[in-house]
């Protein structure tokens, strides 16, 4: 018996990637790195500083910054990303989230946020559904990032659940190992293409019969 729900931001509450990716690319070519989509898949689902840590070895340029040129890079990167946030509304939340949410509402089944973004609570709220989350894991907390399956552990912890009695939903492969390494039940959601390891693939949420769900 399934008793709480965990998410992924990203991709499965709403799509903030196209604003990480055009962030990252102005930063890229900032220092001399071209970056392009394809790439930028590499990056979904992992920390800011593991991010730029990709790009700068992409770039061949692992060596050529300090630790603190790095966190002032990865700064500016999060500033350009919060500006282009700034018109987000409850519009922007992916197809099926808002049935999906009002669902389990109903039923009460708690809901935590398991989001390497920094900016989880901000982008809730421009979304309008800031209130249906009852705990948002702070990335700060974690000592390491997916597919480490801490940031899911601590969520269930928060939710007074055990990793047993939650399903994860994803959509990047990190977190679904994330979610397997954990020990729970993984919910997949994708645009195309499968993730390995994943129990279960939809391309939105409402798509899930949630009493089925919680039954798994």
């Amino acid at each position: 018996m399934r008793k709480g729900f965990i998410f992924d931001l990203d991709g499965v509450i709403t799509d903030t990637a196209k604003y990480h990716y055009l962030a990252w690319k102005d930063l890229a070519e900032s220092i001399g790195i071209t970056i392009d989509l394809v790439f930028n898949e590499q990056l979904k689902g992992i920390s800011r500083m593991d991010s730029l840590d990709r790009i700068l070895a992409f770039g061949g340029k692992s060596d050529d910054f300090s630790q603190a040129e790095k966190e002032q890079m990865a700064k500016k990167k999060n500033d350009h990303y919060v500006r282009l946030l700034e018109d987000l509304t409850p519009a922007d939340l992916l197809p099926g989230v808002k049935e999906f949410m009002a669902q389990a509402k109903a039923k009460e089944v708690p809901c935590a946020l398991a989001s390497a973004s920094k900016n989880a609570p901000v982008i809730l709220e421009k979304l309008g559904v800031l209130e249906d989350f009852r705990y948002i894991v702070d990335p700060d907390s974690l000592a390491k990032g997916k597919p480490d399956p801490e940031i899911f552990l601590k969520a269930a912890e928060a939710l007074a659940i055990t990793p047993q009695e939650a399903v994860g939903f994803e959509d990047a492969q990190a977190g679904i190992d994330a979610i397997n390494g954990a020990g729970m039940y993984a919910v997949g959601v994708i645009e195309e293409g499968p993730l390995t390891g994943a129990d279960e693939l939809v391309h939105r949420l409402d798509e899930l019969d949630i009493e089925q769900l919680l039954m798994k």
